[in-house]
């Protein structure tokens, strides 16, 4: 069976320009970049290497660059470490309701310890606006937190807007780009942001490493301790043949963007065009534009998600029901819920989410086999009005 992968928000495999790239930090030259020695030297090269290719990548400085184990790690280091550097000043944040768990919980565990956290409502696309944030700020404001891109329904939020409101309140600001690097343009001085997150399994890069950006003159405290590493900021061991992977991951997805979102965004298009078109009682969920060009996420009324993900994986598809990170979860997204859906709407969500490898006989061979297995669930459920079958 030829298998079908579009779950790439979830985890993209590592491109083999990143592998070759990566494999001779495994065995060769596998120094520890802390050492002084010629093999350790050689092994400060790669990172200072990769350091300068990610800052290229999204317009920032080598020196601004920060090594992590992932996305989660770098959201939970931003906003716990502006909180505390800055709590002097308040102890206030503001973040969305939409936000990868990453950052909500890191927001509900700051307010165990004493933080206020504004959770701002969204519109019915999942969007946030500047004007919201701007009416949330008070004088005890220490931090805004917003994502580039919604990860389960790739809705854009307007990050250079955001940003533009933080700075005139004297507010550092905080996004995950997780899903945006690769995707659309990310560049931190358009945008105008502090710090901003990335995770490299998201765009052809290895999983475990990822990358904190945060702005000259920006104070944080540090999330890890025991090391000097990451120049005292970050300790541990540096994850050598996962930062050479990032680095190289991170040029390649910056320079293939524009020709890769074009294409996607035209394979996306199609599909939701098909989906909707031949498949009654469906909606899209997201922005209709303003969303990431590999994103489909819809919602199938009188059917769980999750037996359209089994009825799909046994044809060879495979996609995703809700957020990946929490597929175990018999709660419906809160994300949909967000949105406005009610929960028996949320619990039949589907999303396809492509690459650049996707291909226009992938997304038809979807958009052929889903029809046929809507329908018979829909005949097996006790929901489904009987005189729609």
């Amino acid at each position: 069976m030829n298998r079908i992968y579009l779950d790439n928000a979830a985890t993209t495999p590592v491109s083999p320009q990143v592998l070759e790239k990566m494999l001779p930090y495994f065995t060769q030259h596998f120094g520890n970049a802390s050492s002084i020695y010629d093999t350790g030297r050689d092994a400060r090269r790669a990172v200072d290497a990769a350091r300068r290719q990610a800052a290229a990548a999204i317009n920032a400085k080598p020196q601004e660059i920060y090594f992590t184990a992932g996305g989660s790690e770098s959201d939970n280091w931003a906003i716990k470490g502006a909180a505390f550097a800055r709590r002097k000043k308040g102890n206030h944040i503001i973040t969305t309701a939409v936000e990868h768990h990453a950052v909500l919980h890191t927001c509900q565990w700051l307010e165990e310890q004493g933080f206020e956290v504004t959770y701002l409502p969204v519109d019915e696309f999942g969007r946030v606006s500047a004007e919201q944030v701007e009416a949330a700020i008070t004088d005890k404001t220490v931090l805004v937190s917003v994502m580039a891109a919604n990860n389960e329904i790739g809705t854009l939020m307007p990050i250079a807007q955001i940003a533009r409101v933080a700075k005139e309140h004297g507010v550092l600001m905080h996004t995950d780009a997780v899903q945006a690097m690769g995707a659309i343009p990310v560049d931190v001085e358009d945008w105008g942001v502090d710090m901003l997150s990335l995770s490299g399994h998201k765009f052809h890069g290895p999983k475990g490493v990822g990358v904190l950006y945060i702005r000259t003159g920006v104070k944080l405290d540090s999330l890890v301790h025991g090391g000097a590493q990451e120049r005292g900021r970050r300790a541990g061991t540096e994850n050598l043949p996962g930062i050479v992977g990032i680095g190289e991951a991170m040029e390649i997805a910056a320079k293939n963007q524009p020709e890769n979102a074009k294409r996607q965004a035209a394979l996306r298009d199609r599909l939701i065009s098909r989906l909707l078109g031949e498949i009654p009682d469906v909606r899209l969920n997201g922005h209709p534009t303003e969303r990431l060009p590999g994103n489909v996420n819809i919602s199938v009324r009188y059917i769980e998600g999750e037996a359209l993900l089994l009825r799909l994986d046994l044809v060879g598809i495979a996609a995703s029901s809700g957020s990946a990170c929490t597929s175990g979860s018999l709660d419906p997204s809160h994300v949909l819920l967000a949105i406005g859906l009610p929960h028996e709407i949320a619990h039949g969500s589907l999303r396809f989410s492509l690459s650049d490898s996707t291909t226009k006989q992938e997304v038809d061979a979807v958009a052929e086999v889903l029809p046929g297995i809507v329908k018979t669930l829909r005949d097996m459920s006790p929901i489904f009005p009987e005189k729609e079958v």
